[in-house]
């Protein structure tokens, strides 16, 4: 039998981040890398006000993008 390994850290909200916005991860991240240098507070608030993210989603997308840098 094939083992499942669980999707832990900000990546197990990417579903439902995709369904709830109806866009892929890649759009949302491509929007943080545009926006320049910033704080992680400062990206979330962007995310929150000018694209209408909740405050867990935004903050999930964040800390896997600043992660990858």
């Amino acid at each position: 039998m094939p083992i499942e390994t669980k999707i832990k850290g900000p990546a197990s909200y990417f579903p439902s981040i995709e369904k709830a916005y109806g866009k892929p991860i890649a759009h949302w991240l491509a929007i943080l890398d545009a926006a320049g240098q910033r704080q992680h507070m400062e990206y979330v608030a962007l995310l929150k006000s000018a694209h209408q993210l909740g405050h867990g989603h935004a903050n999930a997308v964040v800390a896997h993008f600043l992660a990858q840098k």
